[in-house]
């Protein structure tokens, strides 16, 4: 049995340093109870669970409507069941999106959409979505849903460059800062408003500035990535900088992680696959830590918005 479906993939984020934080006994029933959860939400819209995969639940949609309501509602409401958690037992979720032919073996399923989907959820960040244009644009009818477009990014494992959109499902974002599902048809990607804020970086001695407007950003290896840095401990698609509620959201999605150490502060936050807001001044270490007297370190600064590049 084969046919056009949309794949899901979702995946606990924070759950390894979970087992050293709380135990192994802790974390377990943490993790088996969120992965069974998550089951729940695809089979409560529709979808089917295909298996569950340790931190992560392979899940499958007859339509790329039902798939993209089910994550954002599930996101939604995980937001909310989060505040009554312990700090010590909470976990992101992150999801990825793909539809194409998928062919059914003896309940489990294969297709380029499954892989797809995979590789989404390991770029995407925390509470985030990430789903392939096609996906997108069957998606004609799911409400309370925007898309953000990231551009063309490689994928491992596809010869060509796919064009991915993020998900955005919270309800306070401001939709005319976003793609509507209306607009795509004509219009992916329609401009930001005036940005008041600008980030600045400097790599070795190159400065360089982003607006709002700007974002993503991505910072990489590769030569498509808008802050580039060749070094062979850097990931082709290092990290990401996105512009959302009024901030610089700096998003890990590498192989080793990323280091960020602001002006004042000793002790620098460590992203694996995670988040945090840039702020102020400081300094980004990636692929390997401060301590590396070699590590490839950019500085930053956020500013008010006056030029985009620096002289």
């Amino acid at each position: 049995m084969s046919g056009v479906s949309t794949v899901v993939f979702a995946d606990l984020s924070g759950s390894t340093s979970l087992y050293e934080a709380v135990g192994n006994e802790r974390a377990t029933k943490a993790v088996t109870d969120l992965t069974q959860w998550i089951g729940e939400s695809v089979q409560a819209h529709g979808g089917r669970v295909v298996k569950i995969l340790g931190d992560g639940v392979l899940g499958i949609f007859g339509d790329a409507a039902s798939a993209m309501s089910a994550m954002a509602e599930m996101l939604r409401t995980h937001q909310v069941r989060l505040g009554r958690w312990p700090l010590s037992l909470r976990m992101g979720i992150r999801v990825g999106v793909a539809s194409g032919d998928v062919v059914d073996v003896d309940g489990d399923c294969y297709g380029d959409a499954v892989n797809v989907a995979s590789r989404l959820c390991e770029r995407a960040g925390p509470a985030e979505i990430w789903a392939t244009e096609a996906s997108v644009l069957l998606a004609a009818s799911a409400p309370d849903v925007w898309y953000r477009k990231l551009g063309l990014m490689e994928i491992r494992g596809k010869t060509e460059q796919l064009m991915l959109y993020q998900v955005e499902w919270r309800e306070n974002e401001e939709p005319d800062s976003l793609t509507m599902q209306a607009a795509l048809a004509s219009n992916f990607a329609p401009p930001e408003p005036p940005a008041a804020q600008q980030i600045h970086f400097v790599w070795r001695g190159v400065n360089m500035a982003f607006t709002s407007s700007d974002a993503p950003v991505h910072v990489g290896r590769a030569t498509q990535a808008q802050l580039c840095v060749n070094d062979p401990r850097v990931s082709r698609l290092h990290a990401r900088i996105d512009w959302r509620n009024g901030g610089f959201i700096l998003t890990d999605m590498s192989s080793f992680g990323t280091w960020v150490c602001f002006d004042g502060s000793d002790t620098p936050v460590r992203l694996r696959r995670d988040a945090c807001i840039l702020h102020g001044a400081g300094r980004i270490a990636l692929g390997v830590s401060f301590s590396e007297p070699s590590a490839p370190v950019m500085d930053f600064q956020v500013a008010e918005a006056r030029v985009r590049y620096l002289a």
